[in-house]
């Protein structure tokens, strides 16, 4: 199913929801480069949250860009399977190379606000991540690393832990607090 498919079959489950997928479909007819950074008003990443087994905690990442805990994720570069590039952003930050993807349905969308900041030396400008979360499963036992370029620390939390150790008042609130309900 083509991405453009997979977000018009998705049913919003709040009022953010429903404004952030018809913004996304609006960008997509308009623009072709809809997948790629070199539009830099906006364009697509993936996200993945990542649960043990039993659905009590959640795996994050203390990300540089943001200076808060926060969710696994990245650009899409080129790529529509954004399953893929959330499973594939899993590994890269975090080390997890057994996780299970609970589902290929996406689990939320979020229209994503990124400041302007300078990444590898190079000025980017403020911009818009559409966003397409997916669920993953993964064992807590399993080894962690730390991806130095995005990341200085990862770590499980449990979901009330994880509402506290964001710096981002508005992603506990509009984001974490929807993904935690639809962990089970």
């Amino acid at each position: 199913m083509s991405l453009l498919d997979a977000i018009k079959k998705y049913k919003p489950a709040n009022e953010q929801e429903e404004y952030d997928k018809e913004q996304m479909l609006r960008f997509m007819v308009c623009n072709s480069n809809y997948l790629s950074r070199e539009n830099q008003i906006a364009h697509f990443t993936a996200s993945i949250w990542t649960v043990n087994r039993e659905r009590t905690k959640t795996l994050m990442v203390y990300h540089n860009l943001y200076d808060s805990w926060s969710w696994i994720g990245g650009h899409a570069d080129g790529v529509e399977d954004l399953c893929s590039v959330a499973m594939r952003e899993l590994q890269e930050e975090t080390g997890v190379k057994h996780a299970v993807l609970v589902s290929k349905d996406i689990l939320s969308l979020e229209t994503l606000t990124v400041n302007g900041h300078v990444r590898r030396g190079k000025y980017v400008p403020s911009h818009l991540h559409f966003n397409v979360t997916f669920l993953a499963e993964a064992d807590e036992k399993e080894e962690l690393i730390v991806n130095e370029d995005e990341n200085q620390a990862v770590k499980w939390w449990t979901f009330e832990e994880a509402l506290h150790v964001s710096k981002e008042p508005w992603m506990v609130k509009r984001v974490y607090k929807k993904l935690i309900e639809r962990s089970w």
